[in-house]
């Protein structure tokens, strides 16, 4: 899996907007203890409000990478950012960017990176050697976060999950399959980069052996009613082995998004299709309750939204977001251990 070294110096380059700075305002929200600061060219829009640091007061303020936190249009690296991260690389922080095109084909920055011993990180890049799937049943337990569609809130859902085991003294991992998630974890696979015969064998490496005790959360990739994705999804199911899912949906959401020929399935219905792709290599994996997406509706509109997901499927229906889920984390204790 990558490993990168935190904490981290947000590089915000000059964007114009915060539509581009997801990564930076995920890693803001998720993991405030590991950015140090952040580090903007003139004329940059975005503002996390963390301290400005260039490379060498945030190396010598604990920072150990460079994380390009903004995807300008295109998704490749701007040439007159170049000086600047060479100049984070002479300072002696790694550099991590989430852009399609990878550092090392920027042949300045391979060299000064080989020169100064710094590691590149492209997170994009599934690493290297990633084996076929054994289907070997592992120890510990596993919760996967499965959805009706794409971009409905699989990756929050499990780190406010993750977050509020903690809390309650179970011993609890996010597992990361995406970009922003393996930065915020600091570690993980990026599932729907890896060839397709080999996504099940990274999910076992993703989630290896446990203590029996232990949740591996592992963030979901992909919707098995996406015409376009399914294949990740199926195999980070397969490869997962979950014991237990949580479903994730946006109410309202009829049509999957961008393909308007393709309905969205009730919840009834995604939960049987993925109850039994998941029981090919786990017999006792079942879903176990149902987070709903619920920003775009008021407060009372929320209300009805879980109150109908509950009744649609006799599970228990949560945002994650939007209010304490302390009593449905604590409800899936049980469920999770029974599950297992």
């Amino acid at each position: 899996m990558h490993a990168i070294r935190k904490p981290y110096l947000l590089f915000l380059g000059d964007v114009g907007s915060d539509i581009f700075a997801k990564t930076a305002h995920g890693l803001k929200d998720w993991c405030p203890e590991d950015c140090v600061a952040q580090w903007r060219l003139p004329d940059c829009a975005v503002d996390l409000g963390l301290e400005e640091l260039a490379p060498e007061a945030a190396l010598a303020a604990g920072a150990r990478s460079l994380v390009i936190a903004v995807a300008p249009i295109g998704g490749a690296l701007p040439p007159h950012w170049v000086p600047a991260i060479l100049a984070a690389i002479e300072a002696g922080l790694d550099i991590v960017s989430g852009m399609h095109g990878t550092l090392a084909a920027v042949p300045a920055i391979a060299e000064a990176a080989r020169r100064r011993g710094v590691r590149l990180h492209d997170v994009r890049q599934p690493p290297a050697g990633i084996p076929i799937a054994t289907g070997r049943k592992r120890t510990g337990k596993r919760l996967l976060m499965v959805g009706t569609d794409c971009a409905l809130g699989k990756k929050y859902t499990a780190l406010a999950i993750t977050r509020e085991m903690k809390r309650q003294g179970i011993d609890a991992s996010f597992r990361a399959t995406g970009q922003t998630g393996i930065l915020i974890a600091g570690s993980g696979v990026p599932i729907d980069a890896v060839v397709s015969d080999f996504v099940a064998g990274a999910a076992e490496i993703l989630s290896p052996d446990a203590p029996q005790d232990h949740w591996d959360v592992i963030e979901g990739q992909g919707s098995l009613f996406h015409p376009a994705y399914a294949a990740v999804t199926l195999g980070l199911i397969h490869g997962s082995q979950p014991d237990a899912m949580i479903l994730c949906h946006e109410p309202g959401r009829m049509r999957i998004n961008g393909y308007p020929d393709f309905p969205a399935p009730s919840l009834v219905t995604a939960i049987r299709h993925f109850e039994e792709c998941a029981r090919l290599t786990n017999p006792a994996a079942r879903v176990i309750g149902v987070s709903l997406n619920t920003a775009r509706l008021s407060p009372e509109q929320r209300s009805d939204a879980i109150e109908a997901a509950m009744d649609e499927t006799g599970l228990p229906a949560f945002d994650p977001v939007a209010s304490p889920i302390g009593d449905f984390v604590r409800g899936f204790a049980g469920a999770l251990d029974h599950a297992a």
